[in-house]
């Protein structure tokens, strides 16, 4: 059984996530990062870097159970997240102080990616989520990376109602047959809710 993320933790990331909106059209900072859609086969790897996907495992081992990620501040957003045509990411569980910093660690993602089963959140993955501009001002305009892999730029306006942001999925915790850093996993689903 999931706690759903508190309404003012709801509100201080969307807030967070605004303003920092607000603070890059006010100041115009330019985006100079040409990317291509998250979702094109072309930024699809058919393997993952064994490292990064190693560092995750480790540093997220104390979230297998979702109770720690719970008390770790972690909570659901958005609940279950299914592909329109395949696969599903899950349930992402935010935690909104990492969600508003800059941090790139293997440790500490954004989000926590379970799977429901029967009841039950299995770990099946992370999320990296750094908002855009923020990012982009502190770091001279250069796109994350983190262990040698690219952040896939997402631009807003976009499905979340968010402002424009970059992301990592690692999956970490469940194969995934197209690849460790693809946002869609044909081997979760939302269906056994």
């Amino acid at each position: 059984m999931t706690m759903p993320i508190s309404q003012p933790l709801q509100k201080s990331i969307l807030r967070t996530l605004s303003l920092t909106l607000l603070s890059s059209v006010i100041m115009s900072t330019p985006l100079l990062v040409a990317q291509k859609p998250a979702h094109t086969m072309e930024n699809h790897q058919a393997t993952a870097p064994a490292d990064l996907v190693r560092l995750v495992r480790e540093g997220t081992r104390q979230y297998v159970d979702v109770n720690s990620a719970t008390a770790a501040g972690y909570g659901p957003f958005l609940g279950c997240v299914a592909g329109t045509d395949h696969g599903a990411m899950g349930v992402h569980y935010v935690n909104g102080t990492l969600l508003g910093n800059l941090t790139l660690d293997p440790a500490q993602p954004q989000a926590l990616i379970y799977e429901p089963i029967n009841g039950k959140m299995k770990l099946v993955g992370v999320e990296f989520i750094l908002d855009s501009a923020s990012w982009l001002a502190a770091n001279n305009n250069t796109p994350p990376v983190l262990n040698g892999q690219v952040f896939n730029f997402v631009g807003a306006p976009n499905r979340f109602n968010i402002p424009s942001f970059f992301e990592l999925h690692v999956w970490a915790w469940r194969d995934n047959p197209q690849g460790a850093f693809v946002d869609w996993n044909n081997h979760v689903t939302c269906d056994r809710q």
